[in-house]
């Protein structure tokens, strides 16, 4: 029998370490990381050491996230930064109100885009004040130009693909993270995202989380394993943009073609788009140790809990990551969850989720699970597969009502309870609950259909 993973269209090309929260070392070249000491006076291969720390320096133990490089030229090393115009600056998200968002699908596409076209659809919280999260849409058809890398100083990205494969290149290494993964990036990692050859497009979802950092939720009763588990996150090994020549790492010249023969580093900042240039490349890491790295986990490994008798078992038993709110113990800042494929056992039971009013704002979308790409979820190889399928999100503010379309609930109400293996056409639901409300962006106010529109557009899908 096939162990539960994703059989995963785009094949893997990388290697990885295995365990979130561990203590990883990596190497491109053998003995690139010095012994002992951190900071030599002259490191392994004449490299240059440089240090990312993700919490304070007294952060406890078990919290503390920081991560030593060695580089070929320092990140200090590059131009003033100016304001990036290729890109227009979205403003601050305003509009609230009372009402339940749905959006069928993301209007207005550009012709072209690539990374940094992310479209801001909903934040709170400022992250100037490192409070809060932003929520941003993608929907692209390029990959970055070679010379560019981007990087968030608001906060870490959730990166949640709905359809298609991304080749992300970072500081610490590569990873791929298709359809069915999710992939985290630490605040300030450089990194330059690219397509693959068999996913031309690839739209989804980006938390950016301004405070603190994701982990995994505590388990309590349910012991020491469920959920998702440490030891199937992956981290990326190093990998060195460039070879050994004559002992000595040497990064790779640029193609003459491309752009006045310097590099482009865009960093948001306050929700801002600001550029340098520098003479070297990002990806010039030779070796790294620490515990402040990317990471993917494929959300197939998910290991779902659930009622095996009766009654309906909180949501809080389908979340992956969570990130604790600041004031408050036991309350999240933002929390990720996964509505994946499972039984449905239990006796006597309402098997749709029962009407709710939330303190917490829940946030969702689809992910479609199918590989296929010609698959009708999937738009096929064309860039109409931009468009998300079957729609784009939906969000319930705090202690708006939600529940069941009055068709489903009389079906539910109605059907046999035969056990049953759930959601196993082809798509899973995410949900990213956060403690404070969400505003919308303009775009995404005038796009959302509310409340009477919303239930007639959810029982069309």
């Amino acid at each position: 029998m096939a162990p539960p993973v994703t059989d995963f269209a785009v094949k893997e090309k990388y290697m990885y370490l295995e365990g979130l929260g561990n203590y990883h070392s990596s190497e491109a070249f053998p003995g690139a990381n010095p012994l002992v000491n951190n900071t030599p006076q002259k490191p392994p291969y004449g490299l240059r050491t440089e240090r990312i720390s993700g919490t304070s320096f007294t952060a406890p133990r078990h919290r503390n996230l920081q991560t030593w490089l060695y580089r070929t030229a320092s990140s200090l090393d590059h131009d003033g930064f100016t304001p990036y115009t290729s890109q227009p600056s979205p403003s601050r998200p305003t509009f609230i109100s009372p009402d339940s968002y749905m959006w069928p699908a993301l209007p207005d596409l550009d012709p072209a885009t690539d990374w940094l076209s992310q479209r801001l659809l909903a934040g709170n919280g400022d992250p100037l004040n490192k409070t809060g999260v932003a929520i941003w849409v993608f929907a692209i058809n390029q990959s970055m130009p070679p010379n560019t890398a981007f990087s968030s100083l608001d906060g870490e990205l959730l990166i949640i693909p709905q359809s298609g494969s991304l080749d992300i290149q970072t500081e610490l290494g590569k990873l791929l993270v298709r359809q069915n993964e999710i992939c985290v990036i630490p605040r300030g990692i450089r990194h330059r995202v690219s397509l693959v050859p068999d996913s031309p497009t690839c739209r989804g979802y980006i938390c950016e989380l301004y405070q603190g950092h994701f982990q995994l939720p505590d388990l309590g009763a349910i012991g020491s394993t469920g959920l998702a588990n440490v030891r199937d996150f992956q981290i990326p090994t190093a990998h060195y943009d460039g070879q050994l020549i004559d002992s000595i790492p040497t990064p790779t010249p640029l193609d003459p073609k491309d752009a006045d023969k310097n590099y482009t580093i865009i960093s948001r900042q306050a929700m801002r788009l600001w550029a340098t240039t520098q003479s070297h490349t990002a990806f010039d890491v030779a070796a790294w140790h620490g515990t402040c790295y990317p990471y993917k986990f494929d959300l197939g490994r998910f290991c779902v809990m659930g009622n095996a008798l009766f009654d309906e078992h909180d949501p809080s038993l389908y979340a992956v990551l969570s990130a604790p709110a600041n004031r408050d113990t036991g309350s999240a800042a933002v929390e990720f969850l996964v509505i994946p494929p499972r039984w449905q056992v239990a006796e006597d039971t309402f098997w749709l989720p029962y009407f709710h009013r939330n303190t917490m704002n829940e946030f969702y979308g689809p992910i479609i699970t199918a590989q296929d790409r010609e698959h009708g979820l999937n738009g096929g190889q064309h860039d109409t597969a931009r468009q998300f399928r079957p729609f784009m999100a939906g969000l319930n503010g705090s202690m708006v009502t939600h529940g069941a379309t009055e068709p489903d609930f009389k079906h539910a109400s109605e059907r046999s309870l035969t056990p049953e293996k759930l959601m196993a056409d082809g798509l899973s639901v995410f949900v990213l609950e956060t403690e404070l409300p969400l505003l919308l962006s303009e775009w995404a106010a005038k796009a959302a259909i509310m409340n009477g529109g919303r239930k007639k557009a959810e029982a069309k899908i």
